[in-house]
């Protein structure tokens, strides 16, 4: 299979992942060939980007780091907290527990995590995909770093409702599709302490749990809010949550602006992120975190055009790649692990 833009799929193709609507609800069916109609309600929907199965992308699988299933119901749990405009019923605090204490579960269970950017988002469902990745990808950070189970879970739980917060700013303002006005960004930036206010209050969550919401916007070089904390002035799993939230948020379109390619993310992440996040978390973090996830259409350096087939921990710039196109664009069919080919290697990614 492979990740292909909605606009660029022909009429046809088979859809190699099952897509879900912004409420939860399946949407399209793995296996369903795409009809132009099909195509359009994606578009109408806010869907960009799904995956197919064709004969270039034949035999590569593209696996999630948690359970199709397990990420579902985390996202409709954050969907009906953030949706519900409440969070005082203790039931919502237990359930989102269960379903953390489930993703660490996985994630442990798994024996090599490489977190693969498989979820599609919309612009409408972006605050709740967002919360439950920001979650997975903590939490994998965490293992990294030697969390033991209690930490993972603490980590997993805070991270999950880092913005919690959003709850008491006014939806015209998290909604707004233009440029924020210096006073309704003071307004947002208000998200922090109104989330650990909200979370310390119910006396469910440890104050290390909830301490997240109130440190994730905090930078390491002092330049974050809300009390511009420095260094190891923040706490450990904000300064983790801060590099989860920088991650999703830029891979993610947004309503005021396009997402950035993964590439071009963890470039920012690992050079001029440094600045503003904890070393040791970033050097942890991008030890889990695909450069050119598999599925991906690249363009080499000989022009040539390839699919992700495999990634190499070791060498994250360098997969596995198979070449679908010559210079010329005309079709050819060949494996090339860049570890192995010095002299080949990826410039961009593109669509095939």
């Amino acid at each position: 299979m492979r990740r292909v833009r909605v606009d660029s799929v022909p009429v046809g193709a088979k859809l190699a992942r099952t897509v879900f609507s912004s409420d939860g609800g399946v949407l399209l069916i793995q296996g369903v060939e795409l009809k132009e109609c099909y195509l359009e309600l994606l578009s109408k929907r806010g869907i960009n980007e799904i995956y197919i199965e064709d004969d270039l992308s034949e035999g590569i699988e593209v696996h999630d780091v948690v359970n199709e299933n397990t990420r579902n119901e985390a996202v409709a749990l954050v969907r009906d907290i953030m949706t519900g405009y409440s969070f005082s019923d203790a039931v919502d605090v237990e359930h989102v527990k269960a379903i953390v204490n489930r993703i660490v579960d996985e994630l442990l269970a798994n024996d090599d995590i490489l977190y693969n950017l498989t979820e599609i988002k919309t612009v409408d469902d972006y605050t709740f995909k967002h919360s439950v990745s920001v979650c997975i990808l903590s939490i994998i950070t965490g293992i990294g770093m030697g969390f033991d189970t209690t930490q993972l879970r603490e980590l997993g739980l805070g991270a999950i409702l880092h913005d919690i917060g959003k709850l008491c700013i006014p939806r015209e303002i998290l909604k707004k599709p233009s440029q924020l006005t210096m006073e309704e960004f003071e307004e947002i930036k208000k998200h922090t302490i109104l989330g650990y206010e909200l979370l310390k209050k119910s006396g469910q969550l440890c104050l290390a749990s909830s301490y997240i919401a109130l440190g994730h916007h905090e930078r390491y070089d002092g330049s974050g809010y809300p009390f511009r904390l420095k260094n190891e002035e923040i706490q450990i799993y904000a300064r983790i949550a801060a590099v989860a939230d920088v991650y999703d948020a830029l891979t993610s379109d947004r309503v005021y602006r396009k997402k950035l390619k993964a590439h071009e993310v963890y470039e920012y992440i690992t050079s001029l992120g440094i600045h503003h996040f904890d070393p040791a978390v970033v050097e942890n973090f991008v030890r889990f975190v695909t450069v050119y996830p598999v599925g991906t259409g690249v363009l080499l350096n000989t022009r040539e055009r390839a699919i992700v087939v495999r990634n190499n921990r070791k060498l994250p710039t360098r997969p596995l790649v198979r070449v679908v196109y010559d210079e010329n664009m005309k079709r050819r069919t060949k494996e090339i692990d860049l570890s192995e080919d010095t002299s080949i290697f990826i410039v961009d990614t593109c669509e095939i």
